[in-house]
């Protein structure tokens, strides 16, 4: 029954009534074929399809960020549909989540209770993965978050969701790569952390990043915070100034990442500016300017220009498939999730969801194109972090940092 039996799956239905409005507002964004086809009650596999489901923020205010993993996760189905898993072809189901939690939940009730899927990717960011953790787990079908860096997806509270999974690395490993790069490379003593007070990713990465510039001797100067949607930061950056910092620590999304990085620049600020995964969009360099953003960088999964042999095939096709684009590490997200999820569906030998799940968590030494890797027993990938500097509006490749 796909990983859940009669009785969970009608209370999943009851559930979804309560939320019946938005629940048909997900469906109206859905790219997914009608609920009959290729689905029965052996969980989403029918004759020669497993259906699994993308619950990604398709539009919205990351918009970027959920149509990249899209666009490498179809990318990934499409060469595994080639040979298949045990000769079935995989069949995904797009529900838009509209950047939105609500939405989130909305779509994952959807993709279990009416599609049947016996497993989804998505959401891209923490907040709206974290919001649909509890259904995942009520209705024992993994979800798996490309890009959700919150320990908290998977772990909470001291108790493992079971039914959680990531692609990405986590905040504290993110924080940490970077408050040494800060110390080591840069050589900074005195930084200024400039966060997102509404936002848990960018309060996870900040805090990371003090507890180790401060164990490297390092010494942080100020503090100051913004919300999502602000658009003027003068007055902040301001103070930050007056506080002489020779690097800015900024973990946030790049909407505002751009605008800050601008506005810091004008302000006289021409010191070392560092964010994480967040800032990668293409949206970013529009924002801020090609020049304003030399002399920044960024902590990241992966680079389109590392040399290793297996990402430059990757880059390859990718690039035959999207007209020539260079992937971002979203697209190359989104591609090792499909991967990561048909390599668990092969070993489970089985669209059994509670099989897939247990097959999720026995990964071992999994190469992919955002490193090889292990899964903990917290369900969080041991694998390598990319640092990227910004020259010219480019991403450059900088160093690979693998976890200590």
């Amino acid at each position: 029954m796909g990983g859940f039996d009669v009785k969970k799956k009608l209370t999943g239905l009851l559930f979804s009534l309560s939320l019946a409005a938005s629940v048909v507002l997900a469906g109206c964004g859905s790219d997914s074929t009608d609920s009959d086809s290729g689905s029965d009650s052996s969980g989403g596999s029918k004759g020669d399809t497993i259906k699994i489901g993308a619950n990604l923020e398709l539009s919205g205010g990351v918009a970027s960020y959920g149509q990249s993993i899209l666009e490498g996760l179809e990318l990934a189905i499409e060469e595994i549909n080639k040979e298949g898993i045990d000769g079935k072809k995989i069949e995904l189901v797009k529900v838009d989540n509209k950047s939105e939690g609500s939405e989130a939940t909305s779509a994952a009730l959807k993709l279990i209770t009416q599609d049947d899927v016996v497993a989804s990717v998505g959401a891209a960011t923490s907040g709206n993965t974290i919001a649909q953790v509890q259904i995942a787990e009520d209705n024992e079908t993994p979800i798996i978050s490309p890009s959700g860096t919150s320990p908290d997806i998977t772990f909470k509270d001291g108790k493992l969701n079971e039914f959680a999974f990531r692609t990405s690395f986590i905040d504290p490993f993110q924080g940490t790569v970077a408050a040494n790069f800060a110390t080591q490379e840069i050589k900074a003593t005195k930084a200024a952390i400039y966060l997102d007070s509404a936002s848990d990713y960018s309060k996870g990465l900040a805090a990371a990043f003090v507890e180790q510039f401060e164990a490297n001797g390092g010494e942080i100067v100020a503090e100051e915070a913004y919300v999502a949607k602000d658009t003027d930061f003068r007055a902040t950056l301001t103070r930050l100034k007056a506080a002489e910092p020779d690097f800015i620590f900024l973990p946030g999304y790049y909407e505002e990442a751009g605008l800050i990085v601008k506005q810091a620049r004008e302000a006289g600020l021409d010191i070392p500016i560092m964010g994480g995964d967040g800032w990668d969009s293409p949206k970013l360099v529009e924002i801020a300017g090609n020049e304003v953003l030399n002399n920044t960088f960024i902590t990241n999964h992966y680079s389109s220009g590392d040399p290793d042999e297996k990402i430059q095939e990757f880059v390859k096709a990718f690039k035959a498939k999207y007209s020539d684009k260079s992937p971002d590490a979203f697209n190359a997200l989104g591609y090792d999730t499909g991967y990561f999820l048909a390599d668990a569906i092969k070993r489970a030998g089985s669209t059994d969801s509670v099989k897939i799940k247990d097959a999720l968590a026995s990964t071992k030494d999994l190469e992919l194109i955002t490193g090889t890797f292990t899964l903990d027993d917290k369900h969080n990938p041991v694998k390598s972090a990319t640092i990227l500097e910004f020259v010219d509006g480019e991403q450059q490749f900088k160093t690979k940092i693998d976890p200590q």
